[in-house]
């Protein structure tokens, strides 16, 4: 097996989860924070892929100038009624 060296933080941390019962042993929380750690490294990788589709979006001209604050805020809510009337979930 593996050996990992942990702070003594670390060490408590872990100590103090599985005392409580949150999980059943040290194996069983290192497999969560693991889990975690993936699923957000996803997350990450999702968000930087929507942030290069804005970016090719800006580049290729495919953007909406509004005049002001106001006129956004007026076509989110356009937006999101036609959304809601086109999806029938409008409550």
């Amino acid at each position: 097996m593996t050996e990992i060296h942990l702070s003594d933080e670390d060490r408590d941390f872990i100590e103090e989860q599985v005392k409580a019962g949150i999980y059943k042993d040290v194996d069983e929380v290192v497999a969560a924070g693991l889990r975690l750690l993936g699923s957000k490294e996803g997350k990450l990788v999702e968000l930087q892929r929507l942030i290069q589709e804005g970016i090719d979006d800006v580049e290729a001209g495919r953007v909406h100038h509004y005049a002001s604050g106001e006129d956004l805020l007026n076509d989110i809510k356009r937006m999101s009624a036609e959304r809601k009337h086109k999806t029938g979930t409008g409550h």
